[in-house]
C-alpha cells in the first residue's frame, strides 16, 4: 500500500533547480524558467521508479536540444560533441539525482530502480496506473523541460479486499 505523497510542488521545484545550480547552469547564465504548462511537448524522458512504502515514478522529460544541452553542461563538452550514449547516461543521472532527493523525502522503506531512459516522443511513456502528484514543467534557453512525479494507483484497493 503507497502513502500519501509528502513532497509538493514547492518541495520539487527546490530540488531541481538546486540540480540545475549545481550541474547545468552554475554561473546561473540561462535559467529554468518555470510555465506552469503541463501539456508542453516533450521528445526524450527518463525516469526512476520507487517502490515500497510509497510507490510512483519521478520523470524528467524535455525536448531533445535541451537533452542534448543538458548532456553538454553536464559533461563539459561541446553539445555538437554529445553522443546518443551521453545524452542517455546524463538524462538517466538527473532522473536518479532528483529521484534520490525525492526518496530522501519519503516515509523509510523506499527503493529507487535503475533509470529508464527513452529516447522517443512522449507519446511512447506512459504510466496508466498512476496519477501525476507534482511536477516543474519550465524552458530552458526556449526549450521545454519538466520534471513530474506520478504515483501508483492502489489498484486492489478499490475492489476485492471488501
Amino acid at each position: 500500500m503507497s502513502v500519501d505523497v509528502v513532497v509538493n510542488e514547492d518541495d520539487l521545484a527546490e530540488m531541481v533547480e538546486q540540480v540545475w545550480v549545481s550541474y547545468l547552469d552554475p554561473e546561473g547564465v540561462s535559467p529554468l524558467v518555470p510555465t506552469g504548462d503541463h501539456n508542453q511537448p516533450s521528445e526524450v524522458h527518463s525516469s526512476v521508479s520507487i517502490s515500497g512504502s510509497w510507490t510512483g515514478h519521478v520523470v524528467y522529460a524535455s525536448s531533445t536540444r535541451a537533452a542534448r544541452k543538458a548532456a553538454a553542461a553536464f559533461l563539459a563538452m561541446d553539445a555538437a560533441e554529445v553522443s546518443p550514449e551521453d545524452l542517455s547516461d546524463v538524462l538517466g543521472e538527473l532522473a536518479n539525482i532528483v529521484g534520490g532527493n525525492v526518496k530522501a523525502m519519503l516515509p523509510p522503506g523506499c527503493f529507487l530502480s535503475l533509470p529508464q531512459v527513452v529516447l522517443a516522443p512522449e507519446s511512447a511513456t506512459r504510466y496508466p496506473n498512476a496519477d501525476r502528484v507534482s511536477g516543474l514543467y519550465a524552458v530552458w534557453d526556449g526549450e521545454p523541460v519538466s520534471v513530474s512525479m506520478w504515483q501508483s494507483r492502489d489498484v486492489n484497493s478499490k475492489e476485492g479486499n471488501a
